[in-house]
């Protein structure tokens, strides 16, 4: 039976108990506070539902996850960072970003982005816990991501794209900023081709968890400066 959680802030069940079908499907209810959001991401835990559900938590059996000095850029991209015409920042339009990333999945196959996990990533944002990676060109925003970042992890949830290849720019970006941090983990979550061919793997549970007690206590902070290098990498 799927343990259903309490408003008030419990512990997490152990990962190991999470269901095989549908795959990662760990509890059900609980709250989307920054407090709650926090330690889920701490035990390699998200939150994924859509309208009309209940709260669900996940934690899939394998992980897709990229480490920034595994990031593939094939000479197509690397063309288009050279002469794209982009320009990169950090947490200059989080709102537009969550807000685009809903509106691009809806638009496919409806969005799990509603609004009550809109505005739980905006408090997470005002707390300096969610960051947001922009893709501009001229004075437009034309692709970006965001997530949650703990120590040297940043927990990607979503992304998107006006114009061809700008969500990959930012995630590009983001690998770069990492590496002149010293490197660390992004988390992807679910296997896409998309993200396989930039470099992303996928891992099992168990190691996603070893990873997460070696990088999300670290001491450095991956977006105190948040400096962002608008340099293209050399092609692969």
């Amino acid at each position: 039976m799927l343990p259903w959680l309490p408003a008030t802030l419990v512990q997490f069940p152990d990962s190991n108990q999470a269901l095989d079908d549908p795959d990662g499907l760990l509890a059900a209810g609980g709250d989307l506070t920054p407090e709650w959001l926090l330690a889920a991401y701490r035990r390699g835990i998200f939150p994924w539902f859509s309208d009309g559900q209940p709260i669900l938590w996940w934690t899939p059996s394998a992980r897709m996850v990229l480490f920034p000095d595994e990031l593939r850029i094939h000479r197509s991209l690397a063309k288009r960072l050279r002469n794209g015409g982009f320009h990169v920042s950090i947490d200059h339009a989080f709102d537009t970003v969550i807000h685009q990333c809903a509106a691009s999945r809806e638009h496919r196959e409806g969005t799990w982005i509603t609004t009550e996990m809109a505005e739980a990533y905006r408090r997470l944002h005002r707390l300096g816990h969610a960051h947001s990676v922009e893709v501009w060109h001229s004075d437009r925003l034309v692709g970006g991501l965001y997530g949650v970042a703990l120590g040297c992890v940043f927990f990607g949830e979503s992304m998107f794209s006006l114009e061809r290849d700008a969500s990959k720019v930012a995630l590009v970006h983001l690998c770069r900023h990492f590496q002149n941090q010293g490197n660390g983990m992004i988390d992807c979550q679910m296997h896409t081709e998309h993200l396989a061919r930039l470099g992303a793997r996928d891992i099992a549970r168990t190691a996603f968890i070893d990873y997460l007690e070696q990088y999300i206590d670290a001491s450095t902070d991956m977006f105190s400066g948040k400096v962002m290098e608008d340099a293209a990498p050399a092609p692969e």
